[in-house]
């Protein structure tokens, strides 16, 4: 029991990191229609800027503002220098164009930084374990990342559904015509929607750092992911971007933990036993997405549902 709780809450705070980066592909795709594989990047970017700061500093504080303010910098200009030229193109042009952007942000990164990965201390004050029930403790740092999702859904909520701006938001991706119509500057608008889910990848990113390496390509290792997250939930749909996280995030963690033991006693062979589970566990979640879009073919909670 003790395990399966504390797996879960594993799970669930992968969940939260896949939301915030599915969150930002969301808005993107469905302000703008799109597809930006280079999101990964922008996670990346975020990672590397908070590292760099707190290596060279040993603040966590000036670590979080330089990986927010480099990724949403960033993201603004991309989205001024090369995905502005991409809204009256196919999807196929955005996708090779943002592709384009990986391979160069990666090189770009080697340069700046090596091939070598960096590696960050949990900051001292959230480096412990909290006594959850009896005989469970978890780390209270990814305690605090769950924290940070639901604060992040809780706040996108409100921005979209309680301001001028999220009207705006709202308006542009039924009408995006109509509402250059009624003066808005369109152009802007979407500059601030970009750089908003820039800043969703970087703070990704920022909380990924202490609990793995920050190294080139990290972005690509979980854009996959995102996209799986994505597409059960529903494109173009927040509500369906933080259930199909926790979903994904849960049944990906809890493949992983329960599968390869549960094999060997179905087994007699505990080497097959644990090539299957690795195979079964690393395909699951693409098993449920294709089980997902058979039942519901627009994801979960799809935005005109």
């Amino acid at each position: 029991m003790a395990l399966l709780i504390e797996q879960s809450l594993n799970g669930i705070q992968l969940g939260f990191m896949l939301f915030l980066l599915a969150a930002g592909l969301t808005l993107i795709f469905g302000i703008m229609g799109v597809i930006n594989l280079a999101q990964g990047s922008l996670f990346m970017v975020g990672a590397y800027a908070a590292a760099v700061v707190a290596t060279q500093t040993g603040s966590y504080v000036l670590a979080a503002i330089a990986g927010l303010a480099a990724a949403a910098i960033i993201g603004m200009a991309m989205e001024y220098l090369v995905i502005r030229r991409l809204y009256a193109r196919d999807h196929l042009d955005q996708v090779l164009a943002t592709f384009g952007l990986i391979l160069f942000f990666n090189q770009m990164t080697v340069i700046l930084f090596g091939r070598q990965p960096l590696f960050v201390r949990i900051p001292p004050l959230l480096d412990g374990s909290v006594h959850i029930v009896a005989g469970v403790y978890y780390p209270l740092y990814r305690l605090v990342i769950i924290g940070v999702g639901l604060l992040t859904a809780l706040g996108l909520y409100i921005l979209i559904s309680r301001t001028r701006i999220g009207m705006l938001i709202r308006a542009g991706a039924t009408n995006r015509e109509m509402v250059r119509a009624l003066g808005v500057d369109i152009r802007l608008l979407y500059t601030i929607v970009f750089g908003l889910g820039a800043m969703l990848a970087g703070l990704a990113g920022i909380m990924t750092g202490p609990i793995s390496a920050v190294q080139v390509g990290m972005g690509e290792q979980v854009l996959i992911l995102t996209f799986v997250v994505i597409v059960i939930g529903g494109v173009g749909s927040i509500r369906g971007a933080f259930v199909g996280a926790l979903i994904v995030g849960i049944v990906d963690t809890l493949l992983r933990a329960f599968l390869p033991t549960l094999l060997r006693h179905m087994m007699a062979s505990g080497s097959e036993a644990d090539a299957l589970a690795g195979g079964i566990s690393a395909m699951g979640v693409y098993l449920l997405m294709a089980i997902v879009l058979l039942v519901r073919p627009k994801g979960l909670l799809p935005a005109n549902g």
